[in-house]
């Protein structure tokens, strides 16, 4: 089995981090493959940054030459999930479905930790959208950036520690979801320090990935994700006709 694993931002480390870690809780046989799309922001802290990379991960996918059964889109709250749906035939995971789907299996309320305060809305927002918001206590945000999680870890635990805690005790959180790709590998450390679930939507998401392909489900192409109608397309017609 060969999973696609795409970063929403062009930074190569951050993939690098997310592919790895995916990789540790692959089962045997898995083969996870991590992709940078080739245009975008270094890292997506907003509206803007998100709508482009919803286009540079659907280029990002549509460009991979190579035979795949699932891919995972490995942004936060991003846009751009329905669109992979309607142009493949394969199972498609983002890692906010992923991490908020497996909480709810967890406990009767889950609190998201993320990076900035900008990007709660946006979390918020894909939540309402896919149904999973209604048992969520609380979006929160710990202040820091995407790239710091790389560069200051050690600060970014206690950030997200702190904040989890606050969940839990003011929000009445059972579970925590760490709300961004690049927190993919913080889970074990915050959970023994809050000592509640925690749960990584890159490691939850490769798990359900995988239940999808071994059951022989994809996405529906009934009706919403239908594949896209045949017209002319400017500029990336060809990479869009899978």
């Amino acid at each position: 089995m060969r999973i696609l694993i795409v970063n929403v931002n062009t930074t190569d480390s951050v993939t690098q981090a997310i592919a790895h870690k995916a990789q540790s809780v692959a089962a045997p046989g898995t083969e996870i493959i991590g992709l940078t799309p080739s245009f975008g922001a270094v890292s997506v802290e907003g509206n803007f940054e998100s709508y482009l990379a919803a286009i540079a991960v659907m280029d990002c996918v549509m460009s991979y030459d190579q035979p795949f059964d699932a891919v995972i889109q490995a942004g936060y709250g991003e846009h751009g999930r329905e669109g992979l749906q309607e142009l493949l035939n394969v199972p498609v995971v983002d890692i906010t479905d992923a991490a908020a789907g497996t909480a709810m299996l967890l406990g009767r309320a889950y609190s998201i930790v993320t990076t900035l305060d900008r990007t709660v809305p946006l979390i918020e927002d894909r939540l309402k959208l896919s149904g999973l918001w209604y048992r969520c206590a609380s979006v929160r945000a710990s202040g820091l950036a995407v790239l710091e999680l790389e560069s200051s870890p050690q600060r970014a635990v206690e950030a997200i520690v702190h904040q989890a805690e606050l969940a839990v005790s003011e929000d009445r959180a059972e579970v925590i979801c760490l709300g961004c790709g690049g927190m993919a590998g913080l889970d074990k450390q915050i959970r023994q320090r809050t000592d509640v679930p925690v749960v990584d939507g890159v490691t939850a998401a490769v798990t359900l990935a995988e239940s999808l392909v071994r059951l022989g489900l994809s996405t529906s192409k009934v009706r919403t994700y239908a594949n896209p109608r045949p017209k002319v397309i400017r500029g990336w017609a060809e990479r869009f006709r899978r």
